[in-house]
């Protein structure tokens, strides 16, 4: 029978760490939320090789007294939460005091503090099994921590660390949910000696939003200000126009604190629909400010979860302040009619029109006759200082020029003659050359009758049936086929002018770990920094529009897998590829289009349904239309 005995101090803690540091981003959070509880309206972090080798945070807070720093760095020590009553009105960022200790037990720690009214500050130093060192030092009024070699005794969890590049990004990432959770602080991020992330601080939260998302993203915001059995709602969320194909930019914010709420999140969905298209979801940066006792934050070790005492007034209050946020400040398209840039040539006929009929001055009279030649001559009766000067001016003599013959207007240009051998007919012109129409052909059995609704091809499939065919559906299947079929990977165009597609920072980081594989798709993309991809070439298949949705929604499907592109996932990533470049249910399609389509569909049979599972067509038998009219 095993012996059950107390485990080591230094042991505990490295168990206790793994719940609250599991990667660099962690680090950050922590740090950063013991930076706004202390008052501070400046906060800069800088990260070395994505925050594993070197993270600094400082702020401008209130600082630490000397005689409390030993005491912060032991475990449950806090100064937010001193009863337990205190737990049920949380109104503090922090309140575990388990911060400090499980971050010093898994790396190297050094923190400069002076407390507002102290000559002189502290220096403190400690991590893993080492004595603490604690001494004078000079530092400005708040708290420098800074944090090296993070997992240098605990390699099992260093081996699960990610890429610097990925964990530099989700370090990030969690500077954005707090820079947009309190924009009247200034966040500023440097990574690798870059400045990525400055937000000015000035307590708004457009300013925020503007700073971590950019600007065509800001510019589509519409602002949300409600208030509803004292739950008050604030921010903004996107127009209808600005949906996004995932829900990676859904911000919800509890008192100051970043949270996930099905409940917001569902309330905020059911207020945009009949606005969005089906699978598109709104992005948004709402503020929720409830009691501190209405809301329990102790559940989750990262309180990113939260519960409410009663769900329905935060479900009403989101679904009927975007409501109304939608109803007032989503305006129709007004299209510009923009006048043309004046030609470069129209000064200069300007001036030439002035050297010909120079501008009287002022009190000079001329009596203009009704012809031009009069014009001319009356111009002439008087000396002209410029007109003498080109009068003089030699000019060049230019060879007579041959009279041309005139055509009248009505007799056409008389043609070649046709020769006298000819093997082929001449084909005539295609209707469309695009790569996404389905290659014209005649070997087609069947009789196409029409086409019902511009989505169902009607087909005499036989004597005694009637097919009915999607064509988006059908269209679909046969590109995700070609697509997968060509062992050389998707056929690529170069864009004339790359598009910038601005990304949540796990989806930036998802999409910048497959570009090897992304480029097999069609795809060319490049690093453009702050959240940002450049997509420099796209599939044949996809116009600009098309290649940055379709950009956004690969990105969104591999930051949910979280994994580099597998043979699995490039499956996938056609599907998207095909549904874009398929013709859509309404688009007007020419009858050899829809003639072609049916032939390669009854040249393949095993097409039967497209890649979302989607039947591609459907029989209806003879006698089942007969039964109908009473024939049978």
């Amino acid at each position: 029978m095993p012996k059950i005995q107390v485990l080591d101090k230094q042991v505990a803690e490295l168990i206790a760490a793994g719940e609250v540091v599991e990667r660099p981003s962690a680090v950050i959070k922590e740090l950063v939320e013991n930076s706004v509880d202390a008052g501070a309206s400046v906060i800069t972090v800088e990260i070395r090789r994505g925050g594993i080798t070197y993270m600094r945070v400082t702020d401008n807070g209130c600082g630490i007294a000397p005689e409390d720093v030993p005491v912060a760095f032991l475990r449950h020590a806090t100064s937010k939460v001193s009863k337990q009553d205190d737990l049920n009105a949380i109104g503090t960022l922090g309140f575990r005091g388990e911060a400090l200790a499980s971050i010093s037990a898994v790396a190297h720690v050094e923190l400069f503090t002076r407390a507002e009214g102290q000559a002189a500050g502290v220096r403190y130093a400690c991590g893993g099994e080492t004595e603490p060192e604690c001494s004078e030092a000079g530092c400005p009024q708040g708290t420098t921590i800074v944090v090296r070699d993070l997992f240098f005794n605990t390699p099992a969890r260093m081996k699960f660390l990610k890429k610097d590049s990925t964990e530099g990004n989700s370090v990030a990432g969690v500077l954005d949910k707090l820079a947009m959770s309190h924009p009247e602080i200034s966040i500023r991020l440097i990574r690798d000696g870059k400045e990525q992330l400055h937000t000015p601080g000035d307590n708004k939260l457009s300013s925020a939003i503007y700073a971590v998302y950019g600007r065509e993203f800001s510019s589509t915001l519409i602002p949300v200000e409600y208030d509803l059995e004292h739950v008050k709602v604030s921010g903004f969320i996107s127009a209808p126009s600005g949906s996004r194909p995932n829900r990676s930019m859904q911000n919800f914010f509890i008192n100051g604190r970043f949270i996930r709420s099905r409940t917001a999140m569902a309330a905020l969905e059911e207020a945009y629909k009949g606005s969005i298209m089906v699978g598109k979801f709104p992005a948004c940066a709402l503020h929720l400010q409830v009691a501190c006792g209405a809301v329990d934050v102790n559940v989750h070790p990262a309180k990113l979860e939260v519960r409410f005492v009663n769900e329905r007034p935060i479900f009403d209050a989101v679904y009927h302040g975007v409501r109304s946020a939608l109803t007032a400040g989503d305006k129709p398209k007004v299209m510009e009619l923009k006048r043309p840039p004046a030609s470069p040539y129209a000064s200069v006929l300007e001036k030439q029109e002035q050297i010909r009929f120079p501008v009287e001055p002022a009190g000079h009279k001329h009596t203009l006759l009704r012809d031009s030649g009069a014009v001319a001559r009356n111009l002439y009766e008087e000396p002209n200082p410029i007109l003498a000067l080109l009068d003089q001016t030699p000019r060049p003599v230019s060879p007579p020029k041959e009279p041309q013959k005139h055509i009248p207007r009505s007799v056409p240009m008389p043609l070649p003659e046709p020769e006298e051998k000819q093997t082929e007919p001449p084909q005539p012109a295609a209707e469309s050359d695009s790569p996404l129409s389905p290659k014209v052909t005649s070997d087609f059995s069947s009789r196409i009758l029409g086409e019902a609704f511009g989505t169902y091809i009607i087909v005499e499939y036989s004597q005694d049936e009637l097919m009915l065919i999607d064509k988006h559906a059908a269209h679909e299947r046969l590109l995700y086929e070609r697509l997968k079929a060509n062992e050389n990977g998707c056929e690529a165009q170069t864009l004339l002018e790359p598009i910038a597609v601005h990304l949540d920072k796990d989806e930036y980081s998802a999409v910048l770990a497959n570009e090897a594989r992304l480029s097999e798709a069609g795809f060319e993309v490049s690093d453009f920094g702050t959240g940002t991809v450049l997509v420099r070439s796209a599939p044949l298949l996809l116009d600009g529009q098309d290649a940055a949705a379709a950009m956004m929604e690969i990105a969104g499907y591999l930051a949910g897998f979280r994994t580099e592109i597998t043979t699995e996932h490039m499956d996938w990533v056609y599907h998207s590829v095909a549904c874009r470049a398929a013709m859509k249910a309404g688009d007007h399609t020419s009858r050899k289009e829809l003639l072609a389509l049916a032939a390669e569909l009854e040249r393949n049979p095993q097409v039967r349904y497209c890649p979302h599972g989607r039947p591609v067509y459907i029989l209806l038998k003879r006698r089942e239309i007969e039964k109908q009219f009473g024939r049978t």
